[in-house]
């Protein structure tokens, strides 16, 4: 497939890029940006007039269900939300069942989302086996069948001596290792956050010393072994004031947060609305806004989905039962923008956040459009109004606290490797 995009506002953050241009793409790659070759026959053409054209969308957190949970969601359909989302490549948290701890567990869910054909899944590798947090796996054979760091989820590795172990051996093969600090003792049986909301509803509360007293750990740990880390979904401003902290002294720790958490706050849960229980949980307003300036400020350079899609049932249990975590991936890019042009960090920042920063961190060539670079792509038009219904998600999980809500900008192709793998009319 040979694709021309014509007049659209193209945006690479990583190329410093901001201009009208057409865009050629050949044999799976960018091959000419402005002037195209005289010789080039295109066999679809998109026009991209008023719309942007940007890096497909890199999403650092997302689970898919798949193996274990098929019969909530599966790779084959929540690539193919992220598709219509604008998202081209994945990464999945390694919690899945079996766990990720064996390469061959890699390389099936690898294979699994190249059949489905719909975006590219970067697996985490499990940082211990079974994620138990006692013994290491062998990270080398897991990033040698594709994994692109290691992680624990969100079980706890308790023992502050496995932790260091773990970190020198990824430093070692300069492994990433990905992060969600939260100390187990301080978490208990809390499901959301301590304060004015968990007060008034009667709910057992997560403080946000759980985080930070996790993240004061780790970076300690960090700080020791040379690892390079990534301290996932970050919840509190405190915590921001620790990345920076370690950043400032030359730590190789990047830093990420979920949608969620720049949009909403303790407050939106209401009357027990489970569509808003997450791990890490919502906080207080304070601590949405010092979210927002940190991605404005570069301390956290990753916005992601979280994406975690759930069937009616398990939202529908009480509050302190319901399982956590929102179903998220078609909403990313277009609330992103939209905290852009609300102003709270620029339209280069935000779209870095979801293309070139997150590539960078797992240590692939992605989320750029130079000439000769894989044709990742999305169109989106920032005007377009849309309205989120169970009918217009793509994802099995129709669990957000979004469903009814007005939208403005929306994907109107995504591009992978050079083929258009989704496109809308309107």
């Amino acid at each position: 497939m040979s694709i021309v995009i014509q007049g659209g506002r193209l945006i690479d953050p990583k190329n410093n890029v901001d201009m009208i241009t057409d865009i050629a793409i050949e044999n799976g790659e960018i091959l000419a940006i402005g002037s195209l070759p005289q010789n080039f026959k295109p066999t679809q053409i998109i026009d991209a007039s008023n719309k942007l054209v940007l890096p497909g969308v890199i999403d650092l957190c997302a689970r898919l269900r798949e193996p274990g949970e098929e019969q909530t969601a599966t790779i084959a359909s929540e690539t193919k939300a992220a598709a219509s989302g604008g998202i081209t490549r994945l990464v999945c948290q390694p919690d899945t069942w079996p766990v990720i701890d064996t390469p061959a567990m890699a390389n099936m869910i690898r294979d699994r989302a190249d059949a489905s054909g719909y975006a590219q899944v970067h697996p985490l590798g499990a940082l211990t086996v079974g994620l138990l947090g006692e013994k290491l796996t062998d990270m080398a054979m897991l990033t040698e069948a594709g994994c692109v760091g290691v992680s624990n989820a969100l079980n706890a590795v308790e023992s502050t001596l496995v932790m260091r172990r773990a970190l020198q051996y990824a430093s070692t093969y300069d492994i990433p290792v990905f992060l969600a600090p939260q100390d187990p003792w301080l978490t208990g049986n809390g499901v959301v956050h301590e304060g004015e909301v968990s007060t008034r509803l009667g709910l057992p509360a997560i403080p946000e010393a759980a985080e930070t007293v996790g993240v004061a750990r780790d970076i300690a740990v960090i700080e020791t072994s040379g690892a390079r880390a990534h301290i996932n979904l970050l919840s509190c401003g405190r915590s921001v004031t620790m990345v920076a902290e370690a950043r400032s002294h030359g730590l190789a720790v990047t830093a990420s947060v979920a949608i969620h958490q720049l949009i909403f706050c303790e407050s939106d849960i209401g009357a027990f609305n489970t569509l808003f229980k997450v791990v890490p949980p919502l906080r207080e307003r304070t601590d949405k806004e010092a979210l927002l300036d940190a991605v404005r400020d570069q301390v956290v350079t990753v916005i992601c989905s979280d994406h975690q899609p759930h069937g009616d049932d398990v939202k529908l249990a009480p509050f302190s039962e319901a399982a956590a975590g929102i179903s998220g991936l078609e909403t990313l890019l277009p609330l992103t923008l939209g905290l852009a042009e609300q102003g709270h960090f620029s339209m280069q920042d935000a779209i870095a956040a979801l293309t070139w920063h997150p590539a960078d961190i797992i240590g692939i060539d992605a989320g750029h459009l130079s000439v000769g670079a894989t044709a990742d792509v999305c169109v989106f038009d920032p005007a377009l109004d849309w309205t989120l219904t169970v009918d217009e998600m793509e994802s099995r999980g129709k669990n957000t606290p979004l469903m009814g809500q007005k939208m403005k900008g929306r994907a109107t192709h995504t591009i992978l490797a050079g083929e258009l793998i989704f496109s809308r009319s309107n």
